[in-house]
């Protein structure tokens, strides 16, 4: 069965050139969330996106991610979908991961449609085979119609991001990475998109899905990991953590509950 855990997992992006000048620093600590570290040698200084956290993710765990920007958010998610490696800590992955944190990669806008899914198919891992069976489904849920003929750079936008989400979301993962693909287009096809999305969430084993809406979170997801600053503020059931986050007033939330430990 899929699992993750993550026992004291730090990530740290270097910063050139900002030894003593500790009012940029103060300016890009507060726009970014992050924290900062400065090695014994004072070199190099870094800015600590993930801070020590420690989790244990199981199957059928459907978290949602919240925070402001700089919280450590997309961070997580890229360690977890492999982009980054921890600077510290370790990580355990059970389970494939199949991230959609950028549905338009990939995409050649000299290709047509047609050639983009086959293209984004086998960089998504579909097998030729695979994609066979699945060409004429993905096709019919972009609506495209004659449109999947013409090289994609004549697509407006809200097209292009419907091919490259029927495309995405045509396989079936484990342990299932997202962080606001739902975003250009016309409403009737969002809320076809948002439909799908939950239809492959309900089949994979572990959710992981940061969002700015929370009435998506609230719908789709069972329990939800606030983060600040790289750490966990705050992690349980979906409306406790919810109405907290509403609030803003994490201090009158019991201390048991507030635990970096899940």
């Amino acid at each position: 069965m899929a699992s993750i855990e993550l026992h004291n997992v730090c990530l740290d992006f270097p910063v050139y050139g900002m030894v003593s000048r500790s009012f940029r620093k103060d300016l890009i600590r507060i726009s970014t969330g992050g924290r900062w570290v400065t090695p014994a040698s004072g070199k190099i200084v870094h800015v600590r996106a993930l801070d020590k956290l420690n989790l244990k993710i199981e199957h059928g765990d459907r978290i949602g991610l919240i925070g402001h920007n700089g919280s450590g958010k997309s961070s997580l998610l890229r360690v977890l979908s492999r982009i980054y490696e921890p600077t510290q800590g370790n990580l355990r992955i059970e389970g494939k991961v199949y991230s959609l944190l950028d549905v338009m990669l990939g995409m050649d806008p000299e290709s047509t449609g047609h050639e983009n899914i086959i293209l984004c198919g086998l960089i998504h891992g579909l097998t030729r085979k695979e994609i066979r069976k699945k060409q004429n489904e993905i096709a019919e849920f972009t609506e495209l119609g004659d449109y999947l003929s013409m090289p994609i750079r004549t697509y407006s936008t809200g097209m292009q991001v419907r091919l490259a989400f029927s495309i995405a979301t045509s396989v079936l993962p484990e342990i299932l990475i997202l962080d606001e693909v739902i975003g250009a287009g016309d409403a009737s096809f969002i809320e076809k998109a948002r439909n799908r999305l939950f239809e492959i969430m309900n089949v994979s084993e572990i959710v992981l899905l940061a969002s700015h809406d929370l009435n998506i979170l609230e719908t789709a997801c069972k329990k939800i990991l606030w983060l600040d600053a790289g750490q966990v503020k705050l992690f349980g059931e979906t409306k406790f953590v919810l109405d907290a986050y509403r609030s803003l007033n994490i201090n009158t939330i019991p201390n048991e509950v507030n635990d970096d430990s899940v």
